[in-house]
């Protein structure tokens, strides 16, 4: 007669990891009635499960006895790529009703936090794309952080851990000469570069206030790509905007390249040009009208908008703070022998003191009317 097999209700930890795919330390791992259960929101992995059916179905004591005392037996995964180390943590059966209350209200609790942080996440568009069932999921493998102000978030030459997904707050970027380089608040993302290359953060963030920030480990990061790859088209958009934004901070303005007035002011966008010394155009779509501004060397030769040229039309052009903007290479042929109509920061200066002459001048309007 065949002898029936006897499965044990038990509870494992995870103590050591290396290399594993999926699974973390300090994570645990189930088994009830006859079946293993995994962390939430993790997948599935057959050879763990056959591991864990394979220890809660010996008579094998979860204990060890050795010459410092019972020791917790230690089992081990391995046959994939990875391999992790996990525990006896506990029997799944609570042998009293105030234990069995306590699991529920940690339970309870858990889906309480979860759904608090599930509200703010699904206001961003990092996650429009995700239904409820997966947003929950993913909730789930996020960690919650709160940073006073003052706190170093992430620090230059760390190697990246974390993707931030900030749901509060303020932080500054700052630069290994300590000055702040751009600002985030709520809905900003960062830590994906050094998570994408494998390389060191590469500035410092500071929270400039309090901030709440999701975390979302690497190990989970990649996880998450994989399961949602509608997640990966985002992230790559973000980061061609990103890498587009800092080429332009630092000068590095390319041909086709594009953005919004918003983003730099078109002070900063036509100093670019001028400190870099490129021979191209702008053109600008306006609320209003489309304008052209065209360098050779780095210096205005034409600008056009409206019925306006050169001095007017860039001293209106200065008024504009919201717009799309995108840079060409190159001027039409025979515009290389137009002189410039003005000395660059001398045209930038005067238009800056022309446009607050009038402003002083509506607002007396305005107030003697």
């Amino acid at each position: 007669m065949q002898q029936k097999k006897t499965f044990r209700d038990a509870i494992f930890v995870v103590t050591t990891e290396r290399l594993c795919p999926i699974y973390n330390i300090g994570e645990e791992l189930r088994v009830e009635e006859f079946c293993a259960v995994v962390p939430e929101a993790k997948p599935v992995c057959m050879l763990l499960v056959e591991k864990l059916i394979e220890i809660t179905n010996t008579k094998e004591s979860f204990k060890r006895f050795s010459p410092l005392g019972v020791q917790k037996a230690k089992f081990s995964c391995g046959g994939c790529q990875g391999q992790i180390g996990f525990e006896y943590k506990k029997k799944k059966d609570f042998s009293t009703l105030q234990m069995k209350l306590l699991s529920e209200a940690e339970k309870r609790r858990r889906k309480k936090h979860l759904d608090i942080f599930f509200g703010k996440l699904r206001d961003f568009q990092l996650f429009e794309s995700l239904d409820d069932g997966a947003l929950f999921d993913l909730a789930g493998l996020l960690e919650f952080k709160t940073y006073p102000k003052g706190k170093i978030v992430l620090k230059q030459g760390d190697p990246g851990a974390n993707l931030f997904v900030l749901l509060s707050g303020k932080v500054g970027v700052i630069g290994g000469d300590g000055l702040q380089l751009a600002s985030m608040g709520k809905g900003d993302i960062f830590g994906e570069m050094s998570l994408l290359s494998g390389e060191p953060v590469s500035f410092s963030i500071h929270s400039l206030q309090e901030t709440e920030a999701a975390l979302l480990s690497i190990k989970n990061f990649k996880f998450v790509l994989r399961k949602y790859p509608v997640l990966q088209l985002f992230l790559l958009k973000m980061l061609v905007d990103r890498a587009q934004a800092m080429a332009l901070r630092s000068g590095n303005i390319t041909s086709g390249m594009s953005g919004e007035l918003d983003e730099i002011s078109i002070v900063e966008l036509l100093q670019l040009i001028n400190s870099s010394g490129k021979t191209g155009r702008i053109r600008l779509i306006l609320d209003d009208a489309e304008a052209i501004v065209q360098f050779n060397e780095g210096e205005l030769i034409r600008v056009r908008y409206r019925e306006l040229k050169d001095k007017k039309a860039l001293f209106a052009l200065l008024t504009k703070k919201s717009g799309h903007f995108s840079y060409t290479k190159g001027i039409p042929q025979g515009l290389e022998l137009t002189e410039p109509f003005g000395d660059f920061m001398g045209l930038i200066m005067e238009g800056v003191q022309y446009i607050d002459e009038q402003d002083y001048a509506q607002q007396n309007l305005r107030e003697s009317s």
